[in-house]
């Protein structure tokens, strides 16, 4: 059970990473600190720093800020493909560290996995955001992706199997939703294609 229970917020941590690993690390580094959340567990214990909590608080305020400009938001995503998956896997590692070293490779091995999954499929769902004209959306959706990496670096601490089960269930919707959302804007695209010319004979 203490091993299931540990890859459950290996996984967590890394779902959280695959939305947006800076803000990940701050608010669980904040977290730890502030005493809402236990001891942090494996080799996790320098996100409590000070200085990894203020580097990786400047970089959340920048990628806020960068993904609230279309077109901006899809480059910024794009580049981050390569940089959340790794950064996920190793602190999913880190989490179980501590355990078993079977328990530490299915969490680098399924962490990855499930951190490039939810990052990809975040993508998908920005790039048709940005297709939009107007800013309003990207803020909205800024916003909501905090609020659930904010949930999942609370929850995963508290209540593990849960938390993922929750997360696994938001990110299988969040695939139904950017398909629809594709398919509207193909569906408008091919609406607003020019006719052929009828033939006059």
């Amino acid at each position: 059970m203490n091993a299931l229970v540990t890859l459950a917020e290996s996984l967590g941590i890394a779902y959280a990473s695959g939305i947006s690993l800076y803000a990940t690390v701050t608010l669980v580094g904040l977290g730890e600190r502030l005493g809402w959340i236990g001891p942090l567990p494996g080799a996790l214990a320098p996100l409590g720093s000070p200085v990894v909590i203020g580097a990786a608080g400047a970089l959340a305020v920048i990628e806020f800020l960068a993904t609230l400009i279309p077109g901006v938001a899809s480059a910024w995503e794009t580049a981050h493909t390569v940089i959340r998956t790794p950064a996920a896997a190793a602190l999913a590692m880190a989490t179980a560290w501590h355990t078993d070293p079977v328990v530490v490779t299915l969490a680098a091995l399924l962490g990855g996995g499930l951190a490039l999954t939810t990052h990809l499929t975040k993508l998908g769902l920005r790039v048709a955001v940005d297709a939009s004209p107007e800013p309003v959306s990207n803020g909205l959706v800024n916003v909501a992706e905090l609020s659930v990496v904010a949930a999942m670096s609370y929850a995963v601490w508290h209540h593990p199997i849960l938390a993922l089960a929750a997360a696994l269930a938001l990110l299988a919707l969040t695939m139904l939703l950017v398909r629809a959302v594709w398919r509207a804007i193909r569906s408008v695209f091919r609406g607003s294609a020019p006719s052929a010319p009828s033939d006059p004979s």
